[in-house]
């Protein structure tokens, strides 16, 4: 079972679906699944350009509705979630200017983008 995005004339996800895997033949004509769908291959296991079960990762991440998708780098990435925050061209993750805190136990923190800074919102 394979995944597949569809995008429209900018190159944004409008649509996710199940297709047919690369494994199986496709119809006379076509090259490959993608060419037959008119859509672009995304696996469901890819995220932050690692393969989390351990295989090799594919277009970065999995594409959802709404993602770009980057021809030059071959991969999808999320909207951007804050005006200060910078595309990472290897993991195709969105980065604050400023690192989060470290992770601690019931410790949440919240992005302010008026401040730019990490705020602890809890810590229970």
């Amino acid at each position: 079972m394979a995944h597949y995005a569809v995008l429209d004339e900018n190159n944004m996800v409008t649509t996710v679906f199940v297709g047919k895997d690369e494994s199986e033949p496709c119809p006379e004509g076509y090259i490959n699944w993608e060419h037959y769908y008119g859509a672009k291959r995304t696996s469901y296991n890819t995220y932050g350009n690692t393969h989390l079960t351990g295989g090799t990762p594919f277009r970065k991440n999995y594409a959802g509705i709404g993602y770009a998708y980057d021809e030059t780098f071959d991969g999808f990435y999320a909207p951007c979630p804050f005006p200060s925050w910078k595309l990472n061209y290897e993991t195709f993750l969105w980065e604050a200017p400023v690192a989060r805190p470290e992770d601690q136990e019931g410790y949440i923190w919240r992005w302010s983008e008026l401040n730019k800074e990490w705020i602890l919102i809890s810590n229970d």
